[in-house]
């Protein structure tokens, strides 16, 4: 039985960025994936894009069992030590909206450098290698569908349940289990919202309409695009708060946000212009259509005592919506839960309950907002483990 300092299970963004920092220090390490290729998920990430960091980044910006978990490993491994290392290898990024970075070529270029990085490092691969068991006697011992290893330490890197066509699975929180340690609750993120019977016949047709919103529910507020689906919802704004959305509860959607649509109706009350054609020089024709089709009675200006104009403006800037479900984790982006942050240490990422076993990235209850969060949770986890490793 072949040996090495560590195993890592799972060969996704932060099982990558774990084997690059523990082969720098001269450990022998061991990435086992079940996938043919490495960086199945990343590769598909944003459509192929990849925005793989965020420039403002703080725990505000991820949801966990311990909101201030995520805390130590970032700023251990900070979006500018990432930036730093495509800068090493001459790969080009550029900035969009809200503190977003892109590769210039997509996925491609970071799998690539990983690559690079992993061979300078020494790292081994077994890939299209299925996890079969995984013990511990004097050191672990994982089982696979080729042969068996042993390792010091074993990290596992296997990612959440969502897009389970690139193989995704909850063996990382069976191996969790199997240890005597805790997982949370899981559910969908960052995930479309799905329309109920009623509300899918009044907005039928808008399928591919977006415009800017302001999407709540409870506390949580995101300003952002929607864009609206043959099922429900989708657009940034909605999927940031299905992240915090709980089933049976409605959400609010603030169609024209930053306007005024009290004061304008008051100013444009002796128009004789019909609502529905008021409201299409604000926002999309169908939508407005559609809103008066299934809440108003579309008629003119002149027609509508005040009363009526505040009842319209109410409804608009905050328009109830319930949504019936999620498309679940076949469109999700992330997991929501995993691995109980307690029962980790914030500064290895090690179990406290059992010496030498690693969770990172996504398999721990720790998720992110969208825009690259997840990304640099996966990067600060993954070095922060492979920093530690023994």
């Amino acid at each position: 039985m072949k040996t090495y300092d560590a195993i890592i299970i799972g060969a996704g963004a932060a099982g990558l960025m774990c084997a690059v920092e523990a082969g720098k220090r001269n450990r022998s390490v061991l990435l086992i994936d079940h996938s043919a290729s490495i960086a199945k998920k990343l590769a598909i990430s944003g459509g192929g894009r990849c925005n793989f960091t965020n420039r403002f980044i703080s725990s505000e910006n991820f949801i966990s069992g311990d909101p201030r978990f995520c805390e130590t490993a970032i700023e251990g491994f900070t979006p500018d030590d990432f930036i730093s290392l495509l800068k090493k290898h001459r790969i080009k990024f550029h900035e969009k909206s809200l503190g977003q970075l892109f590769c210039d070529g997509g996925s491609a270029q970071i799998i690539s450098m990983l690559a690079v990085e992993c061979r300078r490092a020494n790292i081994e691969f077994a890939l299209n290698c299925d996890i079969l068991e995984v013990s511990k006697n004097e050191r672990f011992e994982v089982a696979t569908s080729r042969e068996n290893f042993a390792a010091n330490s074993l990290v596992v890197a296997t990612g959440g349940l969502s897009f389970p066509k690139t193989g995704a699975s909850d063996l990382g929180h069976r191996i969790a289990k199997r240890f005597g340690i805790g997982v949370t609750p899981t559910k969908p993120a960052l995930v479309p919202l799905l329309f109920g019977a009623g509300d899918r016949a009044i907005f039928a047709g808008l399928s591919g309409v977006s415009l800017p919103a302001v999407v709540s529910f409870g506390e949580q507020r995101f300003q952002d695009n929607i864009l609206f689906t043959h099922k429900g919802l989708s657009g940034p704004a909605a999927l940031q708060i299905s992240s915090y959305w709980e089933k049976g509860a409605p959400i609010s959607i603030d169609f024209l946000p930053e306007i005024d649509l009290l004061g304008l109706f008051t100013k444009n009350q002796s128009r004789k212009i019909e609502l529905k054609n008021f409201l299409a020089t604000l926002m999309p024709k169908s939508l407005a259509e559609a809103l008066c089709r299934g809440f108003f009675e579309s008629r003119r200006l002149t027609q509508y005592p005040p009363r009526e104009f505040r009842r319209i403006s109410e409804k608009l800037h905050s328009f109830e919506l319930l949504p019936y479900g999620t498309e679940g984790f076949a469109r999700a982006e992330v997991t929501l839960g995993g691995v109980d942050t307690a029962e980790l240490s914030p500064k290895t990422m090690e179990s406290k309950r059992v010496k030498g076993l690693y969770f990172v990235g996504e398999v721990v209850d720790v998720t992110g907002w969208l825009g690259g969060y997840n990304l640099q949770w996966a990067w600060s986890s993954g070095a922060t483990a492979g920093r530690s490793i023994g």
